[in-house]
């Protein structure tokens, strides 16, 4: 059944954070920023937040950019064309010294801010707040219709977390879908007294804490006083404006229970991709009613030779002609070598493809081809974009690795995450 969309396009439209330097994803974020991250083989991170609008009838959207803009910028330019017939847009905000304000984006509210003179000109009902860094599919027309039905002035999306997770949040109680107390990331001796009642689903999974997913509804109205006149100072939202206001103004809860992660750190992306090559994933990328966009590119299809393919995925364009490749996520315009073995691996693949010229003068010379060599074994590891891994080279993330930081490569949580455009020699071993 198709998903419930806006009704009216000009009701509401949507600011989407770009995120800052994103350090906790380095080295991935070493030359861009957290929502052009590559994820699931041929997407960025920002086609998410873009995507879940686009499904629900938002066309209007402003990314406010910042730190490494650069590739996000060229994502965007090139990817979100509209009919010269249609009013929809994705434009691109990036951070500006102007006369009244030289100073760079210094949080979620600041930036926001500083785009208002932007937005200003589009009507609208309601602003659409979202993150450029995570991943779900949500239903924002049911989020303004429980929006509406409280006459609430904010509403907040929020998700059921258990005690492990709960202090890595914003926590909320709500009473009668109005959220009546919040927390920045409470300690754990003090959680028992911000338990709520999430339901007899998620309180059987032991999720008895409401916390924010950083995801929210404003009216037009009060976002422009917020930022403008009430709090000009304020620069963040979750630890400035959202706990003030909830004393003041009617905020409400919106209660998801489907997949959402907050992509922050390598461990939680790393186990993001390679949840998609589950047998049911929890983040549905084959759902006719919530596409998710990206780029065209126009690529052959993948193909394969001699391989064994177990829990994978493969995006187009790559050449595969490993031995086997098990629950890992093949990016596109890869190539992978004869006798090759991949194991709980995330290969980016490539921007371009070598020339037969060039192929053939860099096997003169000894150098790595672009992608992975012959018989190499890689498990539990990242390849970044244009890497060159040569023959018989081994990578065995895990957790007897100790975190370190080398001019190839980094180890974050027994991850190695080979950097971009990185050369591994012939029989290099991690």
């Amino acid at each position: 059944m198709a998903i419930r969309t806006i009704t009216h396009s000009k009701e509401m439209l949507c600011v989407i954070l770009g995120g800052g330097a994103g350090s906790r994803l380095y080295p991935l974020t070493a030359s861009r920023s957290k929502p052009a991250v590559p994820i699931a083989g041929k997407y960025r991170l920002v086609d998410i937040p873009i995507s879940n609008c686009l499904n629900n009838g938002i066309g209007r959207m402003f990314v406010l950019t910042q730190f490494n803009s650069a590739s996000l910028n060229r994502h965007i330019k090139n990817t979100y064309h509209f009919s010269a017939f249609s009013k929809a847009f994705v434009d691109i905000l990036a951070a500006e010294q102007t006369p009244d304000n030289p100073a760079w984006y210094q949080g979620t509210a600041d930036a926001v801010r500083q785009g208002l003179r932007h937005v200003e000109p589009f009507e609208s009902d309601y602003v659409l707040i979202l993150s450029g860094d995570q991943l779900y599919q949500m239903n924002f027309a049911d989020m303004l219709d429980n929006h509406k039905a409280l006459g609430a002035d904010i509403s907040i999306a929020t998700i059921p977390v258990g005690q492990r997770e709960a202090p890595e949040f914003g926590i909320l109680k709500s009473s009668e879908g109005l959220i009546t107390s919040f927390i920045e990331k409470p300690k754990k001796e003090i959680l028992a007294d911000w338990e709520s009642d999430t339901g007899e689903q998620m309180k059987g999974k032991g999720r008895n804490y409401l916390a924010s997913m950083g995801i929210y509804i404003f009216n037009r109205k009060l976002l422009f006083d917020l930022l403008m006149k009430e709090h000009a100072a304020a620069t963040d939202f979750g630890k400035e404006i959202i706990p003030t206001s909830i004393s003041k103004y009617k905020v409400a809860s919106y209660q998801y229970e489907g997949y959402w992660t907050d992509i922050g750190n390598i461990y939680s992306f790393f186990e993001a991709n390679l949840g998609l090559t589950q047998e049911l994933p929890d983040f549905n990328l084959f759902d006719n009613d919530n596409a998710i966009y990206t780029r065209p590119r126009m690529l052959p299809p993948a193909k394969i030779s001699g391989t064994t393919l177990e829990k994978t995925l493969v995006a187009e364009g790559s050449i595969i002609n490993a031995s086997r490749v098990e629950h890992s996520v093949i990016g596109i315009r890869s190539r992978i070598g004869h006798g090759t073995t991949l194991v709980s691996s995330y290969i980016m693949g490539s921007d371009y493809y070598e020339t037969l010229p060039e192929i053939a003068a860099a096997t003169a010379g000894g150098y790595p081809l672009l992608g992975v060599g012959d018989r190499c074994y890689i498990k539990n590891a990242i390849l970044d974009k244009n890497v060159r891994i040569g023959n018989d080279v081994r990578i065995n993330g895990g957790a007897h690795l100790e975190n370190t930081d080398h001019a190839l490569y980094t180890v974050k949580d027994g991850i190695v995450v080979v950097k971009k455009g990185a050369i591994l020699p012939n029989g290099f071993v991690i």
